[in-house]
């Protein structure tokens, strides 16, 4: 054998033996990459001969989890200020701009009407996650604490609203946005001070906003703090030891035929996830997950300022589950077996057990009603069955030493059995309420779902029509206009998400029609400092919010050398009075658009292509400039000639509401971009977007990147 030969023959034996070492690491790699980086759940069997070895396997899981964390500190499942985890079945995320929460007329937070709807139609809940700040932020630079601060009667505000869930037995969770780091951190949002913040205002919890899990720092300053706190991160946590701390969490998980098991509920049985599925427009699969794992449920149907509401089906069976949820609470929190075996096909059962009694949660995952002998069961003298999903006792029939228990379960909906010696007062009052919650099965009820319908709000009313074209405006002819927009919200599909104009059947994100446009004069430029100066001088106009009024100024005066930028830290409602006495109006967006766009479909004011003499440059510091001068750039002048329309501040114009959200329409964009995230509020300068800002209060709806122009009808 030559020696070329014998290298070819040893380069492919050593290929072939690394090969089969690379074979036989990979699911080395694999289970340890898995054990460093967990799922949320572990998949259930695939059929009913595999359940013995994979409850073994995930019985030997949960002993090495158990093995690695014994010495893990802090782990504060033990503090008695958290013990009202274990009853938080049901979380929802509240916008605090929710017309429920918060009323804008009379200016004043309406606690107890938000809870008493969430009552009427799914039971109520009982952990609120109030979110503040996004989608908003990035519209200026004030960061997440800022749009705390600015809820209206600021901090001591929100104090009073924690009281009042308190009252109503809500525990209260605030966000943390960790990738809130391009934002003005003159007045940070770090972690001591959050949580410090936290314990001033009597917070239970922190929900950490695209966080794979809260860092043991946060844990320990909670505790050296005296404030122990639940820390709730949205996603999957980077290593199960996180678990010893984080004592809640949010899952998105998938949904299958055999339900999927909650991972951190396996390994911590006092850990309380809560399902997320926000998007869905059913959520029967998410309520029958969560129920299979006798955890929790977010009930979130405000979506950044978009209403997906749950149906009436759906807002039944959660009334449902939570009941059964609430009411077996300490059972839940014994010991679990998880795919307890069945009798009927698509039918799966969790056991649960303690002290107390022995409970079958079961799940029908099929079309079809399945009726008589679900679960065979040892049997135990002196035991007594109950039907806690109707109310009422079963008799067991006898199968050997086992006994069989019957139950009906509908079809997509829920059981659950009871075994105890005897009812003590608290089963029977859950039977009771059960027996009343399910009289109809949850098939009655519409599974229909439908977007919020919504309206503009007309603001002032207009002023008579102007023929000549008053000083400082551009006339606009009127005629047909290809009205051609999108809105550039960061999240949702098209239906449901963005504006409904009166044409439209609901609120979409993409808009196109050619509409009918009348003649109208417009502001040439953004009305400017010294403009608003002659106003407040003329009518001593003082608004009843007056919290960020006007902000940049001092002693009722712009700084110097601003009397012609835009002015800005005005309200929606600040502008309409600045034009109800200039005797204008405030322009449709269409009128906007149509302004700064002419007849041919251009995408920038003074064409198609983007050029830097045209607009101010943008800021991306923490800190940005001042706006520039309206007349700063005449390069960027519209077909009509109208000015200073993109890039320098946003616009107000149209203020649209359904019933739980207000909103206005923002045109323009801005100079200011926040690095960091894009999580930010959108910025975009194009004619064919615009922008979308939830409104709560003036005081927290001025900002230094809105002013506004006018517009007066012409004949």
């Amino acid at each position: 054998m030559n020696g070329n030969k014998r290298l070819f023959i040893f380069r492919w034996g050593f290929l072939m033996l690394w090969a089969l070492v690379v074979v036989a690491l990979v699911p080395l790699i694999a289970k340890l990459i898995a054990s460093t980086v967990p799922d949320e759940t572990i998949q259930g069997p695939r059929t009913v001969a595999d359940t013995e070895a994979w409850r073994r396997g995930i019985n030997e899981l949960r002993t090495m989890y158990q093995w690695r964390v014994a010495s893990e500190s802090p782990k504060l499942y033990a503090q008695p200020q958290l013990g009202w985890i274990r009853n938080s079945f049901v979380q929802t995320q509240m916008m605090v701009e929710d017309r429920f929460f918060y009323d804008s007329a009379s200016g004043k937070y309406t606690v107890n009407r938000y809870l008493d709807d969430l009552i009427k139609r799914y039971g109520g809940i009982d952990s609120v996650l109030l979110w503040s700040g996004y989608p908003n932020i990035g519209v200026d630079s004030r960061n997440q604490r800022d749009f705390l601060a600015d809820l209206p009667g600021g901090l001591e505000g929100l104090k009073s609203v924690v009281k009042q869930f308190h009252e109503r037995g809500v525990k209260v969770l605030l966000p943390i946005y960790p990738w809130d780091v391009g934002t003005d951190d003159r007045a940070t949002s770090r972690r001591n001070e959050f949580i410090k913040l936290a314990k001033e205002l009597g917070i239970d919890g922190i929900n950490g906003d695209t966080m794979p899990g809260f860092s043991r720092e946060f844990a320990r300053d909670s505790q050296h703090q005296g404030h122990i706190l639940a820390f709730e991160p949205e996603m999957p946590m980077g290593t199960e030891d996180m678990l010893s701390w984080n004592t809640m969490s949010w899952g998105y998980w998938p949904h299958e035929r055999n339900p999927n098991v909650c991972r951190y509920k396996w390994f911590e049985p006092q850990h309380m996830t809560h399902i997320c599925e926000r998007w869905a427009k059913k959520r029967m699969d998410s309520l029958q997950d969560a129920y299979f794992n006798g955890v929790g449920y977010v009930s979130w149907e405000n979506v950044w300022g978009i209403w997906n509401q749950l149906s009436d089906r759906d807002a039944q069976m959660l009334k449902r589950v939570a009941c059964v949820e609430h009411g077996l609470s300490d059972v839940l929190h014994g010991e679990w077996q998880p795919y307890f075996p069945t009798l009927q096909p698509d039918v799966f059962c969790s056991q649960f057990s303690n002290a107390r009694c022995t409970a079958w949660l079961l799940v029908n995952r099929s079309d079809q009603q399945k009726s008589g002998i679900q679960i065979r069961v040892a049997a135990q003298a002196g035991k007594r069955y109950f039907d806690v999903w109707h109310g009422k006792e079963i008799e067991a029939k006898p199968d050997g030493q086992n006994q069989l228990l019957s139950v009906d379960i509908g079809a997509h909906e829920a059981g659950a059995i009871v075994a105890v010696s005897a009812p003590d007062a608290d089963l029977q009052q859950l039977l009771f309420r059960m027996a009343a919650l399910t009289e109809k099965p949850t098939s009655s009820f519409s599974d229909d779902w439908k977007p919020a319908a919504q309206r503009i709000i007309a603001g002032d009313a207009s002023p008579a029509t102007v023929e000549k074209t008053p000083a400082g405006m551009v006339p606009v002819p009127g005629g047909q206009f290809h009205f051609k927009v999108h809105g550039v919200e960061i999240e949702g599909d098209n239906v449901g998400t963005d504006v409904q104009y009166s044409y439209e059947q609901y609120p979409q994100r993409s808009h196109d029609a050619i509409i009918d446009v009348k003649p109208f004069h417009i502001d040439r430029y953004n009305v400017t400092n010294a403009e608003f100066k002659r106003f407040l001088d003329a009518t001593n106009y003082q608004p009843a919010d007056s919290h960020n009024f006007l902000r940049d100024w001092k002693n009722g005066d712009y700084p110097q050398g601003w009397d012609k930028k835009p002015v800005t830290w005005v309200s929606l409602e600040d502008a309409r009075a600045y034009a109800t006495w200039a005797k204008k109006r405030l322009p449709h967006e269409w009128e906007w658009q149509y302004a700064a766009q002419g007849t041919d479909d251009r995408i920038y004011p003074w064409g198609n292509a983007v050029k830097p003499s045209t607009v101010p440059p943008e800021d991306h510091s923490k800190q940005p400039r001042a706006a520039t001068n309206v007349d700063s750039y005449p390069a960027g002048a519209s077909p009509f000639g109208v000015q200073d329309l993109t890039g320098n501040v946003w616009q107000w114009t149209d203020e649209y509401e359904d019933n739980h959200t207000r909103f206005a329409i923002l045109r323009g964009g801005s100079f200011y971009r926040p690095d960091g995230s894009w999580w930010y509020f959108p910025a975009n300068t194009k004619l064919n977007e615009h922008g979308k800002l939830l409104l709560m209060s003036p005081g927290r709806d001025r900002s230094a990147m809105i002013g506004f122009r006018c517009a007066v009808s012409a004949p």
